[in-house]
């Protein structure tokens, strides 16, 4: 249901809430204290939400998270994630839609569990307080929840509160999420009963069903929890997409398109199985950020502990991720050794090279851990230092042609300088860096000199030019953005000249 970041509190409504002006936002708004004593004044049928309301969770959330195996079922998320498919019907309304069917799909056994644990869940998250002032209520009770029938129904049975009928969203179409929960209201109940009731819920997105009822109440409970599925299940990768970089793509616009690039190219050229050494990479890859990720996690923690003014997403405070201490070296290390295997093939690996790979990744580590925990005037020349790591830990155990090396240096030099201006203009940071100029400009720098020390041969080689290629092409936005700039003095004052 909701759009980004991944995982973070959706809307409960159906399409996107449209905006509203703030006193239109928050006059339905009551303390608990107040709501409960309406509840308790009103007359007529009385509509009650249920996530985050009479549940103190989200049902969809931990319908989800009862799959197992859990490990799978995030990677099924995430695959979800990419793919999107709630594009094609009718937007990220009808994402839990996917979501659960998929579910239901590739995990049946999942819906016994879910019957099986509404009963522990029911006994913990209830909304006592409410509850309690709905019981005695003489008029009817009805659950209107945009959650799904098959979920919520065993659930509401377990929450102990009588209720005359419940109106949920099918799982057999879309429409039911793209129309909203008052539409679900208006076709189960009827106008006239949605004129004479009282409705309490937490969601802004039920402003519209809020409005038709005769009292209204919108109120967050203090107790209530939204809590995304399976959170508590680490994946590597998770922690940048979703809370150092959320929205970026870093892993595919940063990771892959620069770093594994540039590794590619600065050493395919000496490998005798090209195939087996693109994919040898892309696991070592895989082994190194299972680490340097970790590094991230460990920065945002300690900047939020100790930092007066902490430079953190609001995804850190909204967005649960695990983040463990032993599993990413597990992770790393499946990687690790598999990708020293497949980049020896066909032949068989060196037993330095796994020594040196846990050399590379323990030492990023502690770099990184001994970053974090320094000033920020040392942590400038320290960040260098990460960098090296982070685009040439490989050449531990792959060779590079000379003018890769270039190639290197000129990645490595470009971030270092980018991060040395950021720390010395602090507030005043230029928006536009041109960091894929200053990239392309610096290798071509180092790589001239290359050739006048080494030979021409040197540089007049398939690989400089294919690294030549890759950096003109990744900085192909900021070229057109200079060359619309670039206007001749002289033609540029006669034309001033003109127009006075």
């Amino acid at each position: 249901m909701s759009t980004a970041p991944v995982d973070a509190p959706p809307p409960k409504g159906g399409l996107e809430r449209p905006e509203l002006e703030v006193d239109e936002r928050t006059k339905f708004d009551l303390p608990p204290e107040q709501a409960l004593s309406a509840i308790r004044s009103h007359s007529g049928p009385v509509f009650v939400d249920l996530d985050e309301t009479l549940y103190l969770r989200n049902s969809t959330e931990d319908f989800i998270d009862t799959a197992s195996p859990r490990l799978l079922a995030l990677l099924l998320l995430r695959v979800l994630d990419v793919v999107k498919p709630w594009r094609w019907t009718g937007g990220p309304g009808t994402r839990d839609v996917w979501r659960v069917r998929a579910i239901r799909l590739l995990f049946p056994w999942t819906m016994r569990a879910w019957r099986r644990r509404v009963s522990e869940l029911a006994k913990e998250f209830t909304n006592v307080q409410l509850r309690s002032a709905l019981q005695p209520l003489t008029g009817a009770r009805y659950i209107v929840t945009v959650g799904f029938e098959p979920i919520v129904s065993p659930l509401i049975e377990a929450l102990g509160l009588p209720v005359k009928q419940v109106v949920a969203a099918r799982l057999s179409g879309f429409v039911d999420r793209q129309a909203g929960k008052l539409q679900l209201a208006k076709q189960a109940l009827g106008d006239d009963c949605i004129r004479r009731a009282l409705l309490i819920t937490d969601s802004l997105d039920d402003h519209a069903l809020l409005a038709a009822c005769a009292r209204g109440i919108r109120t967050v409970w203090p107790q209530a929890r939204y809590r995304s599925a399976l959170a508590d299940v680490y994946l590597p990768g998770q922690y940048i997409t979703l809370i150092k970089h959320p929205g970026e793509h870093y892993i595919r616009r940063s990771v892959l398109q620069d770093d594994y690039v540039w590794w590619i190219l600065t050493s395919v050229a000496l490998s005798a199985a090209p195939i087996y050494h693109v994919i040898g990479l892309l696991l070592l890859l895989a082994s190194f950020w299972a680490i340097y990720e970790m590094g991230y996690a460990d920065n945002d923690k300690i900047a939020d502990q100790f930092e007066a003014q902490p430079a953190l997403t609001s995804a850190y405070h909204e967005v649960s991720v695990a983040t463990p201490r032993i599993q990413p070296w597990i992770w790393s290390a499946i990687f690790g050794i598999a990708g020293v295997f497949v980049i020896r093939l066909p032949g068989p690996p060196v037993a330095s090279d796994f020594v040196f790979w846990a050399v590379g990744l323990v030492g990023t580590f502690l770099w990184f851990a001994i970053y974090n925990r320094s000033t920020k005037p040392a942590r400038v020349w320290m960040y260098g230092g990460l960098q090296i790591s982070r685009t040439a830990v490989f050449t531990l155990i792959v060779p590079i042609v000379p003018v890769g090396a270039m190639a290197l240096a000129a990645h490595v030099l470009t971030r270092w300088v980018q991060y040395y201006v950021y720390r010395l203009m602090g507030k005043n940071w230029p928006m536009q860096t041109h960091f894929g100029i200053t990239r392309m400009m610096a290798f071509l720098l180092l790589a001239l000199f290359l050739g006048i020390s080494t030979g021409r041969a040197s540089i007049l080689n398939w690989t400089a030019l294919a690294l030549l290629a890759w950096s003109v092409f990744r900085a192909r936005r900021e070229l057109g953005q200079i060359w619309t700039l670039a206007i001749r003095l002289d033609r540029s004052a006669k034309r001033s000249r003109n127009t006075q």
